[in-house]
């Protein structure tokens, strides 16, 4: 009985252990740094937050801070990490003026002396309209969050 015919013509020899190895690492090492770099660049964060960030999640005060911790490090309102951001939030504010206070922290990993917070800015959130204003660079004067 005859072999059953092979759709390439040429005859290989089975790959090897090592060879597999090689070639799965060949294949791990890019893929690792482009995911190292697409953190760095902050990629993830942004895409995670449009991806979580909904309608409802206005009226959540953890999803609204989490939000805005991206956003305000990712469009140039601060140079400070997003772990080192504190926002401090007034549960007693109505739902159409909500002032989020932006300060820097300067405990743990975060540079800075630690005896002080000192105010970065202030957001004011609109839940109902979805909209939010800032004092970013002109303090007690509010004008709409660079995007």
């Amino acid at each position: 009985m005859a072999a059953p015919p092979r759709l390439s013509g040429r005859n290989r020899a089975p790959m090897t252990i090592r060879q597999r190895i090689i070639r799965r690492v060949l294949m791990i090492i890019p893929m690792a740094l482009l995911t190292f770099v697409v953190m760095r660049i902050g990629w993830l964060d942004q895409a995670a937050d449009k991806l979580t960030f909904s309608k409802v999640s206005w009226f959540d005060n953890t999803a609204l801070v989490e939000h805005f911790r991206t956003v305000v490090t990712h469009n140039g309102m601060t140079h400070d990490r997003k772990d080192c951001l504190l926002f401090v939030l007034n549960g007693n504010d109505p739902p159409d003026a909500t002032n989020l206070e932006v300060m820097e922290r300067h405990s743990g990993s975060c540079p800075g002396d630690r005896n002080t917070l000192p105010r970065l800015f202030t957001l004011r959130v609109d839940r109902l309209s979805q909209s939010v204003q800032t004092d970013w660079q002109t303090p007690g004067v509010f004008h709409a969050m660079p995007q």
